[in-house]
């Protein structure tokens, strides 16, 4: 196995190619987003990026945050959220728990209550159950804000919840009227 490091790397390349930009090494998703191993794995090589088909694996199966599915039968690979590019997850719709969390920087915070959350380039608004998990995203951008989402009242008020298989929860949008600040 390689180093945490090497992985992280190679993660980091993957997220890139899987949820962003595919066309940079030209690799073509289906419509749910998965992108053939050999193919990822050939043209990763060419544009100066190899890795081998372990290393894959390796990520996809040792990451704490799950960012990548591999499809049953090991030939795919896809990223489980976060895109910024046109893919349709087929995520079924979920009950979530009542209070679900966000986790993002104090400096945003004037405008998430001014417009609550929302997905910007993104797919969807990523939520979690867990607080730790909430915290620690918000640690990434500063100085970090615990926010609570009254789930509960969300999906009794119509809105749509669904979960990615890693566990993160997706919403089209959260207004300011479900968050509450957690000190």
């Amino acid at each position: 196995m390689k180093k945490t490091t090497e992985l992280t790397t190679i993660s980091k390349f993957m997220s890139l190619v899987l949820r962003h930009q595919p066309q940079k090494i030209g690799l073509e998703l289906d419509p749910a987003g998965w992108a053939r191993v050999d193919d990822l794995l050939r043209l990763s090589a060419a544009g100066g990026r190899p890795f081998t088909h372990n290393d894959l694996v390796d990520v996809v199966t040792s990451s704490d945050k799950q960012r990548f599915a591999l499809s049953e039968d090991g030939l795919r690979v896809r990223a489980n959220q976060g895109h910024t590019i046109e893919v349709d997850l087929d995520l079924p719709e979920l009950v979530p728990p009542d209070k679900l969390f966000h986790g993002t920087a104090r400096r945003f915070l004037d405008a998430i209550l001014r417009e609550g959350l929302t997905r910007r380039a993104r797919h969807h608004v990523h939520l979690t159950a867990n607080r730790d998990t909430a915290i620690g995203v918000g640690t990434r951008y500063g100085v970090p804000v615990l926010l609570r989402i009254d789930a509960a009242r969300m999906l009794a008020d119509g809105n749509v919840f669904r979960c990615s298989a890693n566990g993160v929860w997706l919403a089209e949008a959260v207004p300011p009227r479900y968050l509450e600040i957690l000190d």
